[in-house]
């Protein structure tokens, strides 16, 4: 890399200063994590996962349409999907994929999605490799195997479905509050310069893709958020600089937000709540759990039927877990009830407790150090920058 040509970590810098100057986005990991996001769209082809961005927001107004006009200006290749017929969408897909946009994602996945079917499943399988979709052919009489492997962002008022966020850096926008301002977006003043730092950026990573094909970054999170989140780590390690640190703080982060605002299953939720209703106790009568699980009157408990969570109902839900009633001698004589042990096995596997974080295993970037905000400057400009990586 010559003198002249501007860093990844400069790169990443620059595209981070552009998104935050058209965009308020909730926090500084979730502007890292979209800077690496969009990066990581020009890599593709050395990815086994395609992550999802979701960009969503409880209201109209929240600006995730322009976050979608700025990711549309500095990703690979974008295929916007509005009024798209789900074969067009198939067959736009490659080997090396283009990055597909789908705004007011509700019409695909919300209660007016009906005939999305195809669309929903490509959204679905397209996050990981070797998913093909199977067509058959009747002209040809054989079955086509369609690539389905392409990165994705979605914007839409509320949740994705949990098959959609499960594989997705989700970013919660908000509207603007009282002094918050943002430039303006004008696509044709504006995405040319955008589209300058894309080829950029797509010139920097396609040199250098075998290397990152075989990058085996040390992840901070695990299982699924681990495949989701290892294209950004593995970008923000080839930049260097501070990015390597950034991108760990924002997955932990952001994994975090979805962990706590996750829409788990009613029985996920039933078995967390039984954890806090036995408190210290080591068996309890049915009747008690119940009454502790209903003593929130506004609680989810009391909303099944007119008389709330039922002691058959109750049992049909922990059934699925292998937690069953039987008779337990109490101090006050012998009733059906459950046992604590019975619980610890689906504790653990579906709602561990979350131990304490040791101080001196948290990282300066997640007490809430961050570097400063550096001013807009083209990748020319930022030729001869220094490899900071401050953003």
């Amino acid at each position: 890399m010559t003198d002249s040509t501007p860093t990844g970590a400069a790169l990443l810098d620059w595209l981070r200063a552009a998104l935050t100057r058209y965009v308020i986005l909730p926090s500084a990991e979730a502007a890292d994590a979209v800077t690496l996001w969009i990066a990581a769209t020009h890599a593709q082809p050395a990815w086994a996962h395609a992550p999802r961005l979701v960009i969503r927001g409880p209201e109209k107004r929240c600006g995730k349409s322009r976050l979608l006009d700025i990711v549309e200006a500095t990703c690979h290749a974008p295929f916007i999907t509005v009024n798209s017929s789900s074969a067009a969408v198939y067959r736009s897909i490659t080997e090396d994929p283009p990055t597909m946009l789908v705004d007011e994602a509700d019409t695909i996945f919300g209660p007016k999605a009906d005939g999305n079917e195809d669309l929903r499943g490509l959204l679905n399988a397209g996050h990981q490799r070797n998913r093909p979709a199977k067509r058959y052919d009747a002209a040809t009489n054989r079955v086509e195997s369609i690539p389905t492997f392409a990165m994705a962002a979605l914007a839409g008022i509320g949740a994705m479905p949990d098959t959609i966020e499960d594989r997705a850096v989700v970013v919660r926008m908000r509207r603007r509050a009282p002094g918050e301002t943002a430039a303006p977006y004008r696509h044709r003043r504006d995405r040319t310069p955008l589209r300058d730092v894309a080829a950029a950026l797509n010139q920097w990573l396609r040199a250098d893709l075998a290397v990152l094909e075989e990058a085996e970054p040390a992840m901070p999170v695990e299982d699924r958020a681990a495949d989701t989140w290892e294209p950004l780590v593995i970008v923000a390690d080839h930049a260097g600089a501070s990015w390597p640190e950034r991108a760990r703080a924002a997955a932990v982060t952001l994994t975090a937000e979805a962990d706590d605002n996750d829409q788990s299953s009613a029985r996920v939720r039933l078995l967390a709540t039984c954890r806090t209703a036995f408190g210290d106790d080591t068996a309890l009568p049915t009747a008690t759990l119940l009454e502790r699980l209903k003593a929130d009157p506004e609680g989810e408990w009391n909303d099944h039927g007119l008389a709330g969570l039922t002691a058959m109902k109750l049992g049909a839900m922990l059934r699925e877990y292998d937690i069953r009633s039987g008779n337990i001698r109490f101090p006050n004589g012998q009733a059906k009830g459950y046992q604590r042990a019975d619980f610890a096995d689906a504790w653990a596997r579906y709602c561990p407790a979350v131990e304490p974080v040791p101080e001196a295993d948290i990282l300066p970037l997640e007490r809430g150090s961050r570097p400063s905000r550096p001013s807009l400057v083209t990748p020319a400009q930022s030729g001869t920058a220094s490899n900071s990586g401050t953003a």
